[in-house]
């Protein structure tokens, strides 16, 4: 099932109100009817009861009126006129409107879907809506990633109605399964980040996205334990992220040089000094030495591969290399966010 962003309130919401509406109305006319009830006469005249004002309300406002129960009086009669036929009408008003709003709200979830099946394409799926899924959301968003062009994939409904109140389209399902990936439209992706809280899942969707896309689009999976990197990689995953070593590493760092901590987080936080960017190397600089440039470079990218500037290959850049630097990700810098991975 596809969930998108909300926009407005529910259908379920939308007749709950109506429906407390309608019993207002209801209740209403039973109170106007049971204070005049020695103004109406019943069949059987014996007076009317609660429950007879509440039969003849529920009648009148359906317009069944079976004329069991009659205003006699001319103030229950004035009655009529004034309050209960009004109400009629502003009752089948609330019904016949209720019956449109959720005709109307099922009619554009339908186009809206069928547009967006049609438009979809180079997009980003996320599988799994926890901790690192969101986190890798908020990475993509804070680089200027259109928030359209991520889709989520979750089975837990918590988790689907926290991904559609952030803005997000979610498909909620199993990841494991080729139905489920079919409907995120995992052959049209740019990429697929498989960030679940089980290794064991990681690499069952791995496979399945392997097998879908003939390894045609990026699979970038995070791992919680580092025996299970390998497994990974082997399923199909062209990156593997080791979150317990990765945090393990930085906890020992933190220990024997506090600053480098302050330098990573700077690095990975967009908007807060520093931060890592990459870019193709344009026509002049092909055959210049990276260390020369006016940009902090710290690695190329030559055909898939990184090359560090400490080997031999890096002494000068080659065409159809991409540079990795440093820039100044300052928001009252003038580059601020205007550059952004590509």
């Amino acid at each position: 099932m596809i969930h998108f962003p909300a926009v407005r309130r529910g259908p379920l919401r939308a007749l709950s109100v109506r429906l407390g509406a309608a019993l207002g109305l209801v209740l209403l006319i039973v109170t106007v009817v049971y204070l005049d009830r020695d103004g109406y006469r019943d069949v059987n005249e014996d007076g009317l009861t609660l429950l007879d004002s509440f039969y003849y309300s529920v009648v009148s406002l359906s317009t069944t009126g079976y004329g069991d129960i009659t205003p006699v009086t001319r103030g229950a009669r004035l009655v009529n006129v004034l309050v209960v036929t009004p109400a009629r009408v502003l009752f089948l008003i609330i019904l016949v409107g209720t019956t449109l709003e959720v005709l109307t709200e099922q009619y554009r979830t339908s186009l809206r879907l069928t547009r967006w099946r049609r438009t979809v394409k180079d997009h980003v799926i996320i599988c799994g809506y926890g901790t690192k899924g969101r986190s890798a959301i908020s990475a993509l968003l804070e680089t200027g990633y259109d928030k359209q062009r991520i889709i989520v994939v979750e089975r837990g409904s918590a988790a689907v109605r926290q991904a559609t109140s952030a803005g997000l389209v979610v498909v909620e399902g199993n990841a494991t399964r080729s139905s489920v990936l079919n409907e995120a439209h995992v052959k049209n992706a740019k990429s697929v980040i498989i960030a679940t809280d089980s290794d064991e899942v990681s690499v069952l969707v791995t496979l399945t996205v392997r097998q879908l896309t003939a390894g045609q689009v990026r699979i970038i999976a995070a791992a919680r334990e580092a025996e299970n990197a390998p497994l990974l990689r082997q399923s199909g995953a062209h990156h593997v992220i080791v979150s317990s070593a990765t945090a393990g590493r930085l906890l020992g760092v933190s220990t024997s040089a506090p600053p480098l901590i302050d330098v990573v987080e700077d690095l990975l936080t967009p908007g807060q000094g520093m931060a890592l960017a990459m870019r193709s190397a344009s026509r002049d600089e092909v055959g210049v030495s990276p260390r020369k440039l006016e940009a902090l470079v710290i690695a190329l990218v030559r055909r898939g591969k990184v090359v560090s500037l400490a080997d031999q290959a890096a002494t000068a850049i080659e065409t159809g290399d991409m540079l990795v630097y440093v820039r100044d990700d300052r928001p009252s810098s003038g580059n601020g966010h205007s550059e952004h991975n590509r």
